[in-house]
């Protein structure tokens, strides 16, 4: 079983994926899905052109074989982002993996708008930052960062925030000219939506 406890799907391991043409210009702009703004992202925004979006999509949307991007913690929660290929319902979940427990939480989902339990900036750092060297997954902490960044619920995000994602869209290879306004449109699009409600039982608590 790839994921414990969670039993859906044919899953297989997708974190080769990452370093491949077309994941990010995939993966990242569906948070720009809110119709808020004229110029959706540009497969250029993050080094990539229409090809290789459209070959890396066949991948990730394959029915038969569902991209899981699992991100170990080595102190505390992991999180697990899957690809739920169901034809003609396709969304993306968002799990947490938790040291003292022998299954797999899903807290949110992407299905056209995101839906569930988001995170604070802090938390989404807090699993970037501590990768678990004995864990299969993903282990660069640009790549893990920009898996969870889906789940940013914040109010108030800390004025690191735009250097720290910009320097890890270059690092996954977005141009460096760019970077930061993909950044600020991304960002942009996350302050939009359902804010987080510090009154809200954070799904980290406790672990």
């Amino acid at each position: 079983m790839l994921i414990k406890g969670y039993d859906d799907g044919p899953l297989v391991a997708g974190e080769s994926l990452l370093a491949r043409l077309g994941f990010w210009s995939n993966y990242l702009p569906m948070m720009c899905s809110d119709g808020a703004c004229v110029e959706r992202p540009a497969p250029e925004w993050f080094g990539d052109d229409g090809a290789d979006v459209d070959a890396m999509s066949e991948i990730l949307f394959d029915p038969e074989h569902w991209p899981a991007f699992r991100v170990p913690a080595e102190d505390g929660p992991g999180a697990v982002v899957i690809y739920r290929n169901l034809v003609g319902d396709y969304g993306t979940a968002y799990l947490l993996t938790h040291p003292d427990r022998s299954y797999a939480q899903q807290i949110a989902s992407w299905e056209g708008d995101f839906s569930g339990i988001g995170l604070t900036w802090h938390e989404l750092v807090r699993i970037a930052d501590n990768p678990s060297a004995a864990a299969e997954g993903v282990h660069a902490t640009a790549a893990r960062l920009l898996l969870v960044l889906p789940l940013l619920t914040d109010r108030d995000l800390p004025d690191v925030t735009p250097a720290r994602l910009t320097a890890a869209l270059t690092s996954v290879g977005a141009p460096q000219d760019t970077a930061s306004t993909t950044a600020e449109h991304l960002l942009a699009h996350l302050e939009r939506r359902s804010r987080h409600d510090p009154t809200w039982e954070s799904p980290l608590r406790g672990s």
